[in-house]
């Protein structure tokens, strides 16, 4: 449903997006995480033929980001930082006048504007003046529209900023059962939490350059290694540290616990498990060591900038 192929942008000649690559089948959640400045909104903009590249190519549901803008901006959804919202009109009348720009019905458009606000808790709030919202509403408002065409494909730039947690979680828990409609989502955020918990796969973005792209357990083992297990049992662990290291890479152990990393889990832990009842040792709990997606992107970025590092003092 997006498919990116070499999207490059230039601005004066500086290049804000440099070369990218990204491919997000139907019904799938992508991530595109960096700090600001990284390229991500400019990505964004060429996806929805807002800006047209300098060199590649972006296709959205099939159309081309530059030979059918038209068609393009049918298919999607877009959330920007920037909502433009027009504040001394009423929400109902707002959401009718975009779903007019949709050439949405008009025995369409009242339904399914009710039927959004309702969705994010916004019902109470129908004939309010759109500057009486607070800025959580307002970006609730701004998904709202964004979803009012019934896209396919939706670009949210930063989609739960500004919202209290209950607000957010209504965002995201819409994200999840938009999924099962084989809506498509690329999102950009700072919320690693959230980007973890929702997203099939994640891009990492630098200086315009993509430096990581995958799924959170290939990025997980690629960045920071194999999964961590930790071994909790009945009684001190004694001379097991020892009996074990033949078969897993134990990393460190305590009175009545063992931490230890191994590479195939589904393999390893039920050969270890039975290894260690025939030995009469009884075991309390077996868990991974949770690795999280900001361990993750801060060793992605900190070998990025090694590499830069070494690339500029070849240059010197």
């Amino acid at each position: 449903m997006i498919e990116v192929h070499d999207l490059t942008k230039d601005f004066d000649g500086f290049r804000a997006v440099d070369r990218i690559n990204l491919n997000v089948p139907a019904g799938s959640v992508l991530a595109l995480l960096g700090p600001n400045g990284a390229g991500k909104t400019t990505s964004v903009r060429m996806m929805t033929s807002i800006l047209a590249p300098t060199s590649g190519r972006a296709t959205i549901a099939g159309f081309d980001v530059v030979q059918q803008p038209a068609q393009v901006r049918a298919h999607v959804g877009v959330l920007t930082e920037q909502h433009g919202l027009y504040e001394r009109m009423k929400a109902l009348d707002y959401l009718d006048f975009f779903g007019q720009v949709y050439h949405i019905p008009a025995s369409q458009r009242r339904q399914r504007a009710h039927h959004l606000m309702e969705r994010f808790g916004l019902e109470f709030a129908l004939d309010k003046r759109l500057g009486e919202y607070s800025k959580g509403m307002k970006q609730k408002l701004a998904l709202v529209r964004a979803m009012l065409h019934n896209p396919p494909v939706l670009l949210l730039d930063e989609p739960t900023s500004a919202m209290d947690p209950q607000s957010a979680r209504q965002v995201r828990e819409a994200i999840v059962e938009l999924q099962r409609d084989d809506r498509t989502f690329l999102i950009t955020t700072h919320n690693l939490t959230e980007a973890q918990s929702l997203a099939d796969s994640i891009a990492i973005i630098r200086h315009g350059r993509i430096i990581a792209n995958g799924t959170f357990a290939d990025l997980a083992r690629q960045f920071v290694g194999d999964p961590i297990m930790e071994l909790h049992i009945n009684g001190h662990v004694n001379g097991l540290t020892k009996d074990i290291s033949g078969m897993v890479d134990v990393q460190a152990s305590g009175e009545d616990w063992v931490r230890y990393r191994v590479a195939e889990p589904r393999t390893t832990n039920p050969a270890l498990l039975r290894h260690i009842a025939g030995l009469g040792v009884e075991v309390v709990t077996l868990a991974p060591l949770s690795q999280t997606l900001e361990d993750v992107y801060l060793e992605v970025v900190k070998e990025d900038e090694a590499q830069e590092a070494r690339q500029n003092g070849k240059h010197d």
